[in-house]
């Protein structure tokens, strides 16, 4: 006998999307009456709180919806064929709870839940712009009917097992998520992927309504840097999950579900750069308003390819017929924001042009440029597939070699950019200050080049000359890059040290609370910088396959592994096949490491538990590959990767920066009773000289650049 948490899940989904229907209906209506000057029955301004009630008590419904299923997922509620097919008995607690994003219909419940949850936060906030939040929470109403009228009509989450009966235990959960990652992976992604459905709306509800000025974008910046660190953690996550489980040795193979999430990631980073300009100069308007409505296409895009089985990837866990709808919502939204645009092009008018093309606006376009070009790329190899298909009947596949073609170059010119955009001041810049503001960073580039080569990393003499080279010009770069960040730091905190008269450290705090933005994106640039270092040791990787009985060593680069035991064990949920391995370096043991090939029980089907022990310098990465059938000896692999603590140290810096740059400022504060300070004895300008003076100071290559 069932639970009647199914029945109360799929009631609450219903009233859910009675009241999203109603809140887009409402709000659309009301927003007409009033940018028509119409009079309706009742006003117009009392409907549009109604709408917005709607859907703040839509999260209540969501939440309900959510909570059903995960009861059903815990309670072993087998008459629900979602928790039939991806729990069983004996899944650990929190892989039941995982179960919620682990398939089809479960992730569609998250989405519509973390749409929910942004609105309602959203619609609380209403009153930083009443008229703009109420065409963003409009827009957002529409996006959540989308989903949920899939998951009422085309992937029912509570659809009861065929036949009455609800078997004895499920089928059980995916081996390759249960995983401890995974229990975060995707909710992070998600959250990623959703939080960018509020900066389009409010760049479509702007641009509907004509809005004036740049406010959308201040009311927008945080929730943008929200979604982009979010789909950042959750992308980096995504990686480490493949590296620990997978059993490749790698972390990033250009896999089509591992495209489809860092697609809106390229575009989310083109817009964060992108607004400054239209910020400070008013330039890139129509850019700005293309950038995210891309985002907010692709997130769609990465949904789709991740739950419809358009692709084949290693990820994508669902196969089901939900891809037209998709499709459609993307044409619909695709139209949608066309007709606008073109409808309101005359209100994206720049107000001003480009001066130089050396200067800060130069640098923030060509950034824009190759990480469209990078987005483009990456779009072309994961649907070429599917393209080919339709139109030659067979499927061609893009490998890694295809994609690390334009990828490492890209990355090479992004970590160029990196290190020069912020050397340059707006407008124009003059030769003296080229000088002035590059020589360390260039002696730092050469520097750094000539150590390598004279250390050993010479590419003329490694069969991989390629690879060698990117890596040599990836560490020379970004040796130039943290050289530019550490000299603003150190530029900044001595104009504070000079005014404060407080210790370096001191004033490079006070500094960093000061601007928070400026001195915050440095931080995430130079976090992008040490992940940059992480990817460059790849081209150093070595690797060696060895069967191993007792007693037997393998032995790679100065590190010897000694086969002490290998031996197979059972509990309710997998049986377990594994080797221990002691690792001696320079005949000293450190560590032992115990890789597993497990077999789970309720799916039939097998997973790799890689062993890892992580140094700053490389890690050891070992694989249990499997069991001769001859000898029945473990085939044990193992892999030495450099370097690649420092992708996840580069991105735990740019999580750190990201949140400094999302911390308010310090407010300046006026000394009155010291006669002495600099503020207090400015001498005050006049409005007409005010302009002059800016001018000046603008034009003035000794002046630090804002």
């Amino acid at each position: 006998m069932s639970h009647p948490m199914p029945v109360f899940g799929s009631a609450s989904l219903l009233l859910a999307l009675a009241l999203c229907a109603y809140c887009f209906l409402a709000g659309a209506f009301s927003l007409w009456a009033i940018s028509h000057g119409r009079q309706l029955a009742i006003s117009a301004e009392h409907l549009r709180e109604t709408s917005r009630r709607a859907g703040l008590a839509s999260f209540v419904c969501m939440c309900c919806a959510a909570f059903a299923l995960i009861y059903a997922a815990f309670t072993n509620d087998y008459s629900v064929d979602y928790i039939l097919h991806h729990t069983n008995r004996a899944l650990n607690p929190a892989y039941k709870f995982a179960a919620l994003w682990s398939g089809q219909e479960g992730s569609l419940i998250l989405w519509a839940w973390l749409l929910a949850a942004y609105g309602f936060v959203l619609r609380l906030r209403h009153k930083v712009d009443i008229t703009l939040s109420a065409y963003a929470s409009t827009i957002l109403s529409a996006i959540q009917v989308f989903f949920l009228l899939l998951l009422v009509f085309a992937a029912p989450p509570f659809a009861i097992v065929p036949g009455g009966a609800a078997p004895a235990d499920g089928f059980g959960l995916n081996p390759l998520l249960q995983y401890p990652e995974m229990i975060i992976h995707p909710p992070m992604l998600y959250l990623g992927y959703v939080g960018f459905s509020v900066p389009f709306a409010f760049a479509l509800g702007a641009l509907m309504m004509r809005y004036p000025g740049e406010n959308w974008i201040h009311i927008t910046r945080r929730w943008t840097m929200i979604a982009w660190l979010l789909l950042t953690v959750g992308i980096s996550l995504g990686m480490h999950w493949a590296y620990a489980v997978l059993g490749w040795g790698g972390y990033w193979g250009w896999d089509p579900v591992e495209n489809a999430s860092f697609l809106p990631w390229l575009t989310g980073t083109a817009f964060l750069h992108s607004v400054m300009m239209q910020e400070k100069r008013g330039m890139m308007k129509g850019w700005n308003v293309w950038l995210i409505f891309s985002t907010f296409m692709l997130t769609i895009l990465g949904t789709l390819l991740t739950r419809s089985g358009v692709v084949s990837s290693v990820h994508a866990f669902a196969q089901s017929s939900i891809g037209s709808w998709f499709t459609t919502f993307l044409v619909i939204t695709l139209a949608v924001c066309l007709f606008t645009f073109l409808y309101q092009r005359d209100h994206l008018k720049a107000e001003n042009q480009l001066e130089s093309l050396v200067s800060r606006e130069s640098s923030f376009l060509f950034n824009n440029l190759i990480l469209l070009t990078a987005c483009f790329t990456v779009l072309w190899g994961t649907l070429f597939p599917v393209l080919s298909e339709y139109v030659q009947g067979s499927k061609v596949t893009m490998g890694p070699p295809f994609f690390n073609r334009v990828a490492v170059p890209v990355g090479l010119a992004l970590i160029f950019l990196t290190g020069i955009g912020p050397l340059l001041p707006w407008r124009s810049t003059s030769l003296r200050a080229i000088r002035r503001n590059f020589i360390l960073p260039c002696i730092a580039v050469v520097a750094t080049a000539i150590a390598l080569i004279a250390f050993g990393v010479r590419p003329w003499k490694d069969d991989d000359a390629t690879g060698m080279i990117y890596a040599l010009v990836c560490f020379s770069l970004s040796a130039g890059v943290i050289t530019s960040i550490t000299s603003e730091f150190l530029r900044g905190a001595g104009v504070v040290r000079n005014q404060t008269h407080k210790n370096l450290f001191s004033s490079a705090i006070l500094l960093v609370r000061r601007n928070t933005r400026r001195y915050g994106g440095y931080l995430i640039h130079f976090g992008v910088i040490v992940l940059f270092v992480g990817l460059a040791g790849s081209a150093f990787n070595q690797s060696k396959e060895l069967e191993m009985g007792f007693g037997d060593s393998i032995q790679l680069n100065g590190y010897k592994l000694v086969c002490q035991s290998y031996s197979q064990e059972s509990n309710p949920n997998y049986d377990t096949d594994y080797a221990l391995l002691d690792v001696f370096h320079n005949g000293k043991k450190i560590t032992q490491m115990a890789p597993e090939k497990r077999f789970y029980i309720a799916s039939q089907q097998p997973s790799t538990i890689v062993a890892i022990h992580s140094t700053l310098a490389r890690d050891i990465y070992v694989v249990f590959e499997g069991r001769n059938p001859e000898t029945d000896r473990p085939i044990i692999k193992v892999f030495l990767n450099p370097l690649v603590n420092w992708i996840w140290i580069g991105v735990g810096i740019i999580v750190f920066g990201t949140f400094i740059a999302l911390v308010p400022p310090l407010k300046p504060t006026r000394r009155t009773d010291d006669p002495a300070s600099t503020l207090s004895s400015r001498p005050k300008r006049s409005e007409a000289e005010r302009p002059a003076v800016i001018a000046a100071r603008i034009r003035t290559p000794e002046t630090p650049h804002a």
